[in-house]
Protein backbone atom coordinates (compact mmCIF):
# COMPACT_ATOMS: atom_id res chain seq x y z
CA UNK A 1 0.00 0.00 0.00
CA UNK A 2 1.07 3.69 -0.63
CA UNK A 3 1.94 5.18 2.03
CA UNK A 4 0.05 8.31 3.04
CA UNK A 5 3.12 10.40 4.03
CA UNK A 6 5.31 9.88 0.95
CA UNK A 7 4.37 10.18 -3.05
CA UNK A 8 5.19 8.23 -5.50
CA UNK A 9 8.58 9.06 -6.90
CA UNK A 10 7.31 10.20 -10.29
CA UNK A 11 5.41 13.31 -8.74
CA UNK A 12 6.34 15.96 -5.82
CA UNK A 13 3.02 16.44 -6.38
CA UNK A 14 0.33 18.77 -8.20
CA UNK A 15 2.81 20.93 -11.10
CA UNK A 16 0.60 22.90 -12.44
CA UNK A 17 0.55 26.78 -11.16
CA UNK A 18 -2.90 26.94 -9.75
CA UNK A 19 -2.80 23.82 -7.71
CA UNK A 20 0.34 25.01 -5.82
CA UNK A 21 -0.46 27.29 -2.77
CA UNK A 22 1.38 30.52 -2.27
CA UNK A 23 4.16 28.76 0.37
CA UNK A 24 4.92 26.28 -2.22
CA UNK A 25 5.35 28.56 -5.00
CA UNK A 26 7.83 30.68 -3.16
CA UNK A 27 9.60 27.66 -1.55
CA UNK A 28 13.02 27.55 -3.43
CA UNK A 29 13.47 23.54 -2.84
CA UNK A 30 10.22 23.21 -4.82
CA UNK A 31 11.22 26.32 -7.58
CA UNK A 32 14.30 24.08 -7.78
CA UNK A 33 12.97 20.66 -8.25
CA UNK A 34 10.13 22.17 -10.62
CA UNK A 35 13.08 23.74 -12.64
CA UNK A 36 15.17 20.23 -12.40
CA UNK A 37 12.41 18.62 -14.37
CA UNK A 38 11.75 20.89 -17.24
CA UNK A 39 16.28 20.64 -17.63
CA UNK A 40 15.73 17.43 -17.53
CA UNK A 41 12.86 16.72 -20.42
CA UNK A 42 14.55 19.46 -22.35
CA UNK A 43 17.76 17.29 -22.11
CA UNK A 44 19.95 19.94 -20.44
CA UNK A 45 21.47 17.41 -17.81
CA UNK A 46 24.41 19.25 -16.29
CA UNK A 47 21.57 22.22 -15.30
CA UNK A 48 19.10 19.40 -14.33
CA UNK A 49 21.40 18.15 -12.18
CA UNK A 50 22.63 21.42 -10.46
CA UNK A 51 18.82 22.16 -9.66
CA UNK A 52 18.30 18.50 -8.41
CA UNK A 53 21.22 18.71 -6.24
CA UNK A 54 19.83 22.47 -4.65
CA UNK A 55 16.31 20.69 -4.01
CA UNK A 56 17.97 18.00 -2.59
CA UNK A 57 19.69 20.48 -0.34
CA UNK A 58 16.98 22.82 0.36
CA UNK A 59 14.36 19.90 0.85
CA UNK A 60 17.28 18.47 3.61
CA UNK A 61 16.98 22.15 5.44
CA UNK A 62 13.46 21.86 5.89
CA UNK A 63 13.76 18.19 6.63
CA UNK A 64 11.22 17.21 3.84
CA UNK A 65 11.69 13.08 3.36
CA UNK A 66 9.35 13.37 0.76
CA UNK A 67 10.92 16.22 -1.08
CA UNK A 68 14.31 14.20 -0.09
CA UNK A 69 13.47 11.05 -1.73
CA UNK A 70 11.83 12.28 -5.05
CA UNK A 71 14.85 14.75 -5.56
CA UNK A 72 17.27 11.72 -4.46
CA UNK A 73 15.21 9.77 -7.08
CA UNK A 74 15.87 12.71 -10.24
CA UNK A 75 18.89 13.34 -9.22
CA UNK A 76 19.80 10.02 -9.78
CA UNK A 77 18.08 9.39 -13.00
CA UNK A 78 19.79 12.66 -14.06
CA UNK A 79 22.94 10.61 -13.46
CA UNK A 80 22.10 7.69 -14.91
CA UNK A 81 21.18 10.19 -18.45
CA UNK A 82 25.12 10.99 -17.66
CA UNK A 83 26.45 7.24 -17.38
CA UNK A 84 27.28 8.48 -13.92
CA UNK A 85 26.13 4.63 -12.34
CA UNK A 86 27.73 4.96 -9.19
CA UNK A 87 26.41 8.46 -8.54
CA UNK A 88 22.78 7.08 -9.82
CA UNK A 89 22.88 3.99 -7.58
CA UNK A 90 24.13 6.26 -4.25
CA UNK A 91 20.93 8.64 -4.89
CA UNK A 92 18.42 5.64 -5.75
CA UNK A 93 19.57 4.35 -2.84
CA UNK A 94 19.21 6.98 -0.23
CA UNK A 95 15.92 7.52 -1.80
CA UNK A 96 14.92 3.97 -1.25
CA UNK A 97 15.64 4.40 2.65
CA UNK A 98 13.09 6.54 2.80
CA UNK A 99 10.47 4.54 1.23
CA UNK A 100 11.09 1.59 3.11
CA UNK A 101 10.61 3.24 5.92
CA UNK A 102 7.76 4.50 4.73
CA UNK A 103 6.42 1.33 3.81
CA UNK A 104 5.88 2.38 0.28
CA UNK A 105 6.41 -0.54 -1.57
CA UNK A 106 5.21 0.80 -4.89
CA UNK A 107 8.12 3.17 -5.20
CA UNK A 108 10.82 1.09 -3.99
CA UNK A 109 9.44 -1.09 -7.26
CA UNK A 110 10.49 1.92 -9.38
CA UNK A 111 13.93 2.51 -7.44
CA UNK A 112 14.48 -1.41 -8.16
CA UNK A 113 14.15 -1.19 -11.47
CA UNK A 114 16.75 1.69 -12.38
CA UNK A 115 18.65 0.62 -9.68
CA UNK A 116 18.70 -2.60 -11.75
CA UNK A 117 20.16 -0.64 -14.70
CA UNK A 118 22.61 0.93 -13.24
CA UNK A 119 24.79 -2.31 -11.50
CA UNK A 120 24.00 -4.04 -14.84
CA UNK A 121 25.84 -1.04 -16.42
CA UNK A 122 28.56 -1.18 -13.76
CA UNK A 123 29.14 -4.84 -14.65
CA UNK A 124 27.69 -6.05 -11.19
CA UNK A 125 25.21 -8.12 -12.62
CA UNK A 126 24.92 -10.28 -9.11
CA UNK A 127 23.25 -7.39 -7.27
CA UNK A 128 21.36 -6.69 -10.48
CA UNK A 129 19.71 -9.90 -10.31
CA UNK A 130 19.42 -9.86 -6.79
CA UNK A 131 16.83 -6.98 -7.42
CA UNK A 132 14.97 -8.29 -10.00
CA UNK A 133 14.73 -11.46 -8.21
CA UNK A 134 13.30 -9.27 -5.73
CA UNK A 135 11.10 -7.32 -8.26
CA UNK A 136 9.70 -10.83 -9.43
CA UNK A 137 8.56 -11.80 -6.38
CA UNK A 138 6.66 -8.28 -5.87
CA UNK A 139 4.81 -9.25 -9.42
CA UNK A 140 4.25 -12.76 -8.46
CA UNK A 141 2.44 -12.00 -4.82
CA UNK A 142 0.61 -9.25 -6.75
CA UNK A 143 -0.22 -11.27 -9.63
CA UNK A 144 0.83 -8.98 -11.95
CA UNK A 145 1.63 -11.87 -15.44
CA UNK A 146 3.12 -8.34 -17.39
CA UNK A 147 5.41 -7.08 -14.83
CA UNK A 148 6.89 -10.85 -14.03
CA UNK A 149 7.10 -11.28 -18.13
CA UNK A 150 9.53 -7.85 -18.24
CA UNK A 151 11.72 -8.89 -15.62
CA UNK A 152 12.18 -12.58 -16.83
CA UNK A 153 13.08 -10.74 -20.10
CA UNK A 154 15.91 -8.93 -18.22
CA UNK A 155 17.19 -12.07 -16.20
CA UNK A 156 17.31 -14.37 -19.40
CA UNK A 157 19.48 -11.11 -21.36
CA UNK A 158 22.04 -10.95 -18.21
CA UNK A 159 22.32 -15.08 -18.02
CA UNK A 160 22.46 -14.61 -21.65
CA UNK A 161 25.77 -12.21 -20.58
CA UNK A 162 27.02 -14.17 -18.08
CA UNK A 163 27.67 -16.90 -20.68
CA UNK A 164 24.46 -19.20 -18.40
CA UNK A 165 22.82 -20.25 -21.30
CA UNK A 166 20.86 -22.86 -19.18
CA UNK A 167 19.74 -20.44 -16.69
CA UNK A 168 18.67 -17.79 -19.63
CA UNK A 169 16.78 -20.70 -21.44
CA UNK A 170 14.94 -21.43 -17.68
CA UNK A 171 13.85 -17.86 -18.03
CA UNK A 172 13.05 -17.72 -21.26
CA UNK A 173 10.64 -20.51 -21.09
CA UNK A 174 8.95 -19.30 -17.71
CA UNK A 175 8.15 -16.09 -20.03
CA UNK A 176 6.63 -18.51 -22.49
CA UNK A 177 4.67 -20.28 -20.27
CA UNK A 178 3.02 -17.12 -18.42
CA UNK A 179 2.14 -16.37 -22.44
CA UNK A 180 0.64 -19.68 -22.97
CA UNK A 181 -1.54 -19.42 -19.53
CA UNK A 182 -2.60 -16.20 -21.35
CA UNK A 183 -3.81 -17.99 -24.64
CA UNK A 184 -0.78 -15.81 -26.11
CA UNK A 185 0.40 -18.82 -28.74
CA UNK A 186 2.40 -16.97 -30.65
CA UNK A 187 4.31 -14.87 -27.87
CA UNK A 188 4.86 -18.37 -26.40
CA UNK A 189 6.50 -20.32 -29.39
CA UNK A 190 8.81 -17.35 -29.57
CA UNK A 191 9.79 -17.43 -26.11
CA UNK A 192 10.38 -21.13 -26.52
CA UNK A 193 12.38 -20.82 -29.37
CA UNK A 194 14.84 -18.65 -28.09
CA UNK A 195 15.35 -20.73 -25.52
CA UNK A 196 15.87 -23.59 -27.73
CA UNK A 197 18.71 -21.59 -29.75
CA UNK A 198 20.20 -20.61 -26.34
CA UNK A 199 20.56 -24.20 -25.54
CA UNK A 200 21.76 -25.07 -28.94
CA UNK A 201 24.42 -22.70 -28.49
CA UNK A 202 22.85 -20.22 -31.87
Amino acid sequence: MVSDNIQPLSSLGPMAADNVSDEQANDPARKDYIEGRKFFTNGDYSQAALAFHNALRGFEEQGDEQGVANAADRLGDTCLAREEYAMALANYQRASVICEKEDDSFSQLALNKKMAVAYRKLGDREKALELLYDMLEHYRLTQNPKGAVEILIVIAEIYSEQGDKTKAADAYRSVASIHARFKHSRLAEEFNQRAAALEQGQ
